[in-house]
């Protein structure tokens, strides 16, 4: 597409719901960034938040509601970026008025509510994201490449740890929206949802599940006052079973570890394999991708292509870029008619696979997928 084909494309008109850390530290930092964005309306429970927002960052409108955002005919987008059991009730407002919807993940707190919004959303003729957008990194898609370009030949196993030194025994309080397991918002549903989507975006889905899920710590400290207070939140997940014509896979992910935390991935194959690392799992940090042949005697480094990158230059931190990914390819999606970005679909797909969790847990038993 030519700079003039650039220049007469209208802007997507973002309206933001949530005005949190995430929400203005990742989405508002990118849709900066993106000349096809533009930041026009800003909603917060708070008022002083939205209206510190709409100063700092130049949103054109401060809305009252809710329901004045996402019926405000500026607005094309709406984002919403609040807690995960306020999600259903702000993607139903803005689809009930015929805006296309970004969500966070998780999307909502169960697959039920998950796939109402996707027949809301389809019966709408809405687009939908939600922010799965680690699948879309440039290392991953680089990972998916040589994958389909038989890098590895036929993957015999993955395995995956995802471990974080938070969300562990003691935690401060603005973290208490982790605590009750009827939220689906804790390290395991927030990091396995994110991890494994961008793993299995890659791979292949598994075929079946064999899975523990643990709460270890029923009573945790707050931070700030000593306060000792119920938990019900999970903080590991063990899962194992088969991927592909002829692999296995395990995953591993937990909260409250002291040392040895990131992201850890191997990929072996019939003719070679892949490791991905990353010391940090929603940090500052690049992954580091390492790779070798049957016949090679290390794993060397491979440096990600540049065209994997679909952002502009910055100084934002990998993960945050990891967002503009997304919402780059939506504006593609958009322009060229595709379906990269990922959407309310693969958020129910993910559901899914969590429900497959819990039943294997409790049953002890293998759940096909």
């Amino acid at each position: 597409m030519n700079n003039n084909e650039n220049k007469d494309r209208k802007p997507i008109r973002v309206g933001l719901i949530g005005a949190g850390a995430w929400a203005l530290n990742g989405h508002v930092r990118v849709l900066k960034l993106l000349p096809d964005y533009e930041l026009t309306a800003v909603y917060a429970r708070r008022r002083a938040v939205a209206e510190q927002a709409a100063q700092n960052h130049g949103f054109k409108y401060l809305v009252a509601t809710p329901e004045e955002l996402v019926n405000h005919p500026d607005v094309d987008l709406v984002v919403v970026a609040t807690p995960t059991p306020q999600h259903a009730e702000s993607v139903r407002l803005a689809l009930a008025a015929g805006k296309d919807v970004y969500c966070e993940w998780p999307l909502t707190t169960t697959s039920a509510i998950a796939a109402e919004l996707l027949k809301l959303a389809q019966d709408n003729n809405a687009r939908h994201l939600v922010g799965l957008q680690r699948r879309l990194a440039p290392h991953n898609r680089y990972v998916l490449e040589l994958l389909e370009k038989g890098f590895v030949g036929a993957i015999r196993s993955v395995r995956i740890h995802v471990s974080i030194p938070y969300l562990g025994e003691r935690r401060w309080q603005s973290l208490s929206w982790s605590l009750p397991i009827e939220n689906f918002a804790n390290v395991v549903t927030i990091y396995a949802g994110h991890f494994l989507d961008m793993l299995f975006a890659a791979t292949g889905w598994p075929t079946d599940v064999s899975a523990i899920q643990m709460n270890q710590f029923p009573e945790v400290t707050i931070e700030e006052t000593g306060a000792k207070v119920p938990n019900t939140s999970l903080e590991q997940l063990v899962a194992i079973g088969r991927i592909g014509s002829i692999g296995a896979y395990s995953a591993h992910v937990e909260g409250g570890k002291y040392h040895g935390t990131g992201v850890q991935i191997e990929i072996t194959g019939t003719e070679g394999d892949l490791r991905i690392t990353n010391g940090n799992a929603f940090g500052d940090q690049d992954y580091l991708i390492e790779g070798a042949k049957a016949g090679d005697a290390v794993l060397q480094v491979m440096s990600v292509p540049e065209h994997f990158n679909w952002m502009p230059p910055s100084h934002l931190p990998p993960s945050v870029v990891e967002l503009g990914q997304l919402y780059a390819a939506f504006a593609r999606d958009l322009r060229d008619g595709t379906h990269v970005a990922p959407t309310f679909a693969d958020a129910l797909r993910m559901h899914q696979l969590f429900d497959a969790f819990s039943a294997s847990s409790a049953s002890g038993e293998r759940v096909p997928l």
